[in-house]
């Protein structure tokens, strides 16, 4: 498997910043996400949502479905599914709701993203339903006195030792050295924040030298031309 990049965002300021730097895969979003950037949890706002994440170059869009139960979450999966084919992936909680729910979308050929995962137990129950993701919250793991960094890792050596393709879309990254700490650990698939984004393209010592280039392409172009004009 290859690197992705999910932006973790339903804002789509920040969708229309990086989806076109070529960066992200797809983009991540769910009910805190969408009233963080004051836009209504919806089916219309979110076909609207869709379009223009896909407008900007978004191969996937991963939208959460609702309801509680398992009835509802199977309705309102079906529905998202149905704004785009093939492109929407729906989320839902690991739990036996969501699991009961996911059974049926993925039968009916839609597809699944498990979300809230917090167990390395819980990854098995994701790849034994044939869903495509599943997404470990890394920092909140952390919040709770764990090593959320062991624990991930345990996460992809079961799904290694079970050949599961199904995919850990670590979210909650805090940092920029979750992701390089957990990829060096042959993790490949991450959702994070514009400000991780942002984060990612930190260093002074590169901006430094970038400028040192420009400082001396300049000088060189001037005695280029002086020569010529001699």
């Amino acid at each position: 498997m290859s690197l992705r990049l999910f932006l973790d965002t339903a804002d789509p300021t920040a969708w229309a910043e990086w989806l076109p730097s070529g960066l992200f895969y797809g983009v991540t979003t769910n009910p805190t996400l969408l009233q963080r950037a004051s836009q209504p949890c919806s089916l219309d706002n979110l076909r609207h949502l869709t379009r223009e994440a896909l407008a900007l170059g978004s191969q996937e869009v991963h939208l959460q479905a609702w309801g509680g139960d398992a009835e509802s979450y199977y309705a309102s999966g079906c529905e998202l599914a149905a704004i785009a084919p093939r492109r929407i992936w729906v989320k839902l909680p690991i739990t036996r709701a969501g699991v009961a729910a996911a059974q049926r979308l993925i039968r009916s050929g839609i597809n699944v993203t498990f979300t809230a995962c917090y167990e390395p137990a819980q990854v098995l129950l994701a790849a034994a339903l044939g869903a495509d993701y599943i997404a470990p919250y890394l920092g909140r793991i952390c919040d709770q006195g764990r090593d959320g960094h062991a624990e991930l890792i345990t996460m992809q050596q079961c799904l290694n030792g079970v050949r599961s393709p199904l995919r850990l879309l670590v979210a909650s990254l805090r940092q920029t050295s979750d992701l390089t700490r957990l990829a060096a650990a042959g993790l490949d698939t991450f959702t994070i924040s514009p400000a991780i984004a942002t984060a990612l393209f930190d260093c002074e010592a590169t901006d430094q030298a970038a400028r040192q280039f420009e400082q001396d392409s300049r000088a060189v172009g001037l005695d280029r031309v002086s020569v010529a004009t001699v």
